[in-house]
């Protein structure tokens, strides 16, 4: 696929996002407000209840900022991810337009998903100047420019794993007429077990070790990490990304024999 159809479909799917432009800023806002509101009672009355200063290796003002950096992070990391456009598009017979197209479905389909974010990664931006401007960081979120830049190549990774985890489930699609609820269960368990509902220093050792070996880390927490500057040698980013991207390479490889074999049976007829 080439450069410029690349660049013309991530304009497009960017502009569609911002056509509803008051529905896509009050979500946001409801989202993040709702997240920090919840948050802070709930963790405030654990810290209260415990007596601990620190939990997990994080004490109250360190774990807010990690709770809001990881839904400001998550949402670009997932993008559109339960609009299900794959599922769709196979199960009311759409997919059949693209074979005529002079370019390869999934590697199009991820350039439409890349667009969706740019609006979000926006978003994300300004949200996290306006919080910083408003309350300030706190003196051990060790957040830095140069940590926030060596966090765009962990989100670029991030991006494209959670596209592909979503691709094998969208694929069910051709044997099965609603798999929605698959999408659900991808986001509920990468949030669980990626770190984003908690830090996974607050599972016990030998589950976060375990953990870390999953891609879902790579997903939520590596990229938080990155951010927050608990990641700053050449050698474990360099870990992280390489984990990330061989995720994605298991996923691709589990994807195509699937993609394969559900196109044998696809039909086009739709609903």
């Amino acid at each position: 696929m080439s450069g410029g159809l690349i660049l013309h479909l991530i304009r497009l799917e960017a502009s569609k996002l911002m056509s509803y432009r008051a529905d896509f800023w009050i979500t946001a806002v409801a989202n993040l407000l709702s997240t920090v509101v919840v948050h802070w009672f709930l963790w405030r009355a654990i810290f209260a209840t415990t007596g601990a200063e620190e939990l997990g290796g994080y004490d109250f003002p360190v774990l807010m900022t990690y709770l809001i950096l990881v839904n400001l992070i998550g949402r670009v990391v997932r993008g559109s991810d339960l609009q299900m456009g794959i599922a769709t598009e196979i199960y009311d017979g759409g997919l059949s337009r693209y074979f005529l197209y002079p370019t390869r479905y999934l590697p199009f389909k991820y350039a439409q998903h890349f667009g969706s974010i740019i609006p979000e990664f926006a978003q994300m931006v300004l949200f996290a100047a306006i919080l910083v401007a408003l309350f300030g960081l706190p003196a051990g979120a060790g957040v830095t420019l140069t940590s926030l830049l060596l966090t765009l190549p962990a989100l670029l990774v991030a991006n494209l794993l959670y596209f592909l985890l979503s691709t094998p489930l969208q694929c069910v699609a051709f044997w099965a007429d609603n798999v929605w609820s698959l999408g659900v269960l991808l986001r509920f368990a990468s949030l669980l077990l990626g770190g984003a509902m908690l830090p996974l220093t607050m599972f016990p050792d030998w589950a976060a070790e375990t953990l870390r070996w999953l891609p879902f880390v790579a997903c939520y927490e590596f990229p938080v990490r990155v951010a927050m500057g608990d990641i700053t040698g050449t050698g474990e980013l360099l870990l992280g990304l390489a984990r990330g991207l061989g995720w994605c390479g298991i996923t691709a490889l589990c994807t195509r024999p699937l993609w394969r074999r559900g196109q044998l049976g696809y039909t086009g007829v739709g609903i």
